[in-house]
């Protein structure tokens, strides 16, 4: 069985594959101070919860945007797992092709996420990662990775508005039930969620005048499944996209 890991500002995605097949997954928050032990005994519990056994872990492989959290990651697995993590680089067999000014620049959670998106449903694609940010990825149909587009996610939009205007309260992220708001929550919900599709749809439609073809959209990230409802742009909803990309590399790089 293969671990993944996708070490992200907000959580930790990590999923048990057994060959192809999912054989558990689960999501913690990403703590910057966590040691090494609390992340082992952590992930012991959550081993023993689902009836699985660490000792059936043959390999692990993991991607990370939290620099500090790397060496916690590798100490753990080695302490824990008795094996030497795979982290995911540029420089892998990635099956595709990096078209980045610097591909190290390229963050490796946006690295698998195209591996799996090419590989799983062809290209061109777009992928799209709902996450503290909003990821684009642009992948051509010969496996070339041209480049994307950042954007705040709609949390850390949210966070912003709230921490820079004194009046204005925290909402629900959810859909409210008219673009029109009556009251200051609705107003703010209407402004984000109807907001965000838009950016989404419009980003999305420039990406394909560009590429001069239609590209299957992927979307995948905590938020995704609320844009993805309102937004037709969105073809594929995949919330394990980027676990399933890791496991894609480990088995070209093992």
């Amino acid at each position: 069985m293969i671990l993944t890991m996708d070490v992200g500002n907000t959580n930790i995605k990590t999923a048990v594959f057994d060959g192809e097949s999912l054989a558990a997954y689960w999501r913690v928050s990403t703590s910057r101070t966590s040691t090494s032990d609390e992340l082992g005994i952590l992930l012991q519990n959550l081993f023993t919860h689902k009836g699985l056994r660490m000792s059936g872990i043959d390999g692990v492989i993991f991607s990370s945007v939290v620099p500090p959290v790397n060496f916690t990651i590798e100490h753990m697995v080695s302490l824990y797992l008795g094996l030497e993590p795979v982290h995911v680089s540029a420089s892998m067999d990635l099956g595709i092709t990096i078209h980045y000014d610097n591909p190290y620049e390229l963050g490796t959670d946006r690295i698998a996420n195209a591996v799996a998106a090419y590989f799983i449903y062809g290209g061109p694609c777009v992928t799209i990662d709902f996450g503290t940010a909003t990821t684009f990825g642009v992948i051509s149909e010969d496996g070339e990775f041209l480049g994307g587009a950042i954007s705040p996610g709609i949390k850390l939009a949210a966070e912003a508005l709230v921490s820079g205007a004194a009046k204005l309260p925290r909402v629900e992220l959810v859909r409210p039930t008219s673009v029109i708001g009556t009251n200051t929550v609705a107003n703010i919900q209407s402004g984000l969620v109807f907001g965000f599709v838009g950016q989404i749809n419009y980003i999305i439609r420039k990406i394909q005048d560009e590429l001069g073809r239609k590209a299957r959209v992927v979307a995948t990230g905590g938020m995704a499944t609320l844009i993805a409802s309102e937004s037709k742009a969105i073809d594929t909803l995949d919330g394990l996209l980027t676990l399933k990309g890791l496991r894609l590399l480990y088995e070209r790089n093992k």
